[in-house]
């Protein structure tokens, strides 16, 4: 197979060259016009847990109809401190796992592998860490020279494995119960993001993540009005979590929300609408 330029314009993703060495146009939102010479994004996606196509679809609706073009990649060994160089905006929608040795299943939290005949053959899946801190440094680097950065949903996780990562991103993610309805609302702190915002419910993964800035930089709070809570060990992390925070970093901001593991999450009209204003922002169009 010929090698292929694994940059793809507009709504392109670039592929892993260890997994397929010629890139494939995935689509392009009707309509779409890139404004020339206006910014672009780049965004990261796709694991495990969280299928790359969700994510595309998802994005791709929010960023049309901004019309701000959007580039794609899964290649987790990208050089990201060249990559960047590319982009105003840099968006991560993904875990900071990789499963060399595979897996049965894409879902882990069934039995997916007790049926199968073959099931010793099946051993534990292991995962690694696969963000370097040279990579953590270039999302710094990238950031303080006036870059937006954009973390979503279970980004946080990145966290966990790299220090530098994680003081850009601002925090790290602590667990999730099963998908279940819960609201989202803005905090005390009034920002351009969430400034008359509604409240909404969503049918999702409650993320609950430790924040590292200051309390005053937080917009979003995830609340279950079911009484359900959350517990990891011995910790009782009770109906609330941290949903969502934005601030300033360097010559560039983030933005952090923690919404984001099905479509009919991501499209939910108020939340199309708090990320539409999160990526203005971040471009410093708000």
């Amino acid at each position: 197979m010929t090698d292929l330029p694994n940059m793809i314009s507009r709504r392109g993703i670039i592929q892993s060259a260890g997994l397929v060495s010629a890139a494939t146009l995935l689509d392009t939102v009707p309509g779409f016009a890139a404004p020339r010479g206006g910014p672009r994004a780049l965004a990261l996606i796709g694991d495990r847990y969280h299928n790359a196509d969700y994510i595309r679809l998802s994005l791709n609706k929010v960023f049309g109809e901004l019309n701000i073009p959007i580039d794609y990649t899964i290649d987790t060994g990208a050089d990201l401190g060249a990559l960047l160089k590319n982009y105003q905006l840099f968006l991560v929608l993904r875990d900071g796992m990789l499963w060399p040795g595979g897996y049965a299943g894409p879902d882990a939290y069934v039995g997916y592998q007790t049926d199968l005949e073959n099931k010793a053959d099946f051993p534990a899946a292991q995962s690694v860490t696969w963000m370097t801190e040279a990579q953590g440094q270039a999302i710094k680097d990238f950031v303080n020279a006036g870059g937006g950065f954009y973390p979503m949903h279970n980004s946080s996780h990145i966290s966990l494995g790299c220090k530098n990562y994680r003081d850009v991103m601002g925090g790290a993610y602590i667990g999730h119960p099963p998908l279940r309805p819960f609201e989202v609302h803005a905090t005390a702190n009034a920002h351009p993001i969430t400034a008359g915002m509604k409240t909404f419910m969503v049918n999702d993964e409650q993320h609950y993540v430790e924040y590292d800035k200051d309390p005053k930089y937080l917009i979003l709070e995830s609340e279950n009005r079911d009484d359900l809570t959350y517990e990891v060990g011995e910790r009782k992390l009770g109906r609330k979590a941290h949903a969502g925070w934005a601030y300033d970093y360097g010559k560039g901001r983030v933005v952090f929300t923690a919404v984001g593991h099905t479509v009919h999450a991501m499209w939910n009209p108020q939340y199309v609408e708090l990320q539409k204003r999160s990526i203005r922002w971040l471009l410093r169009q708000l």
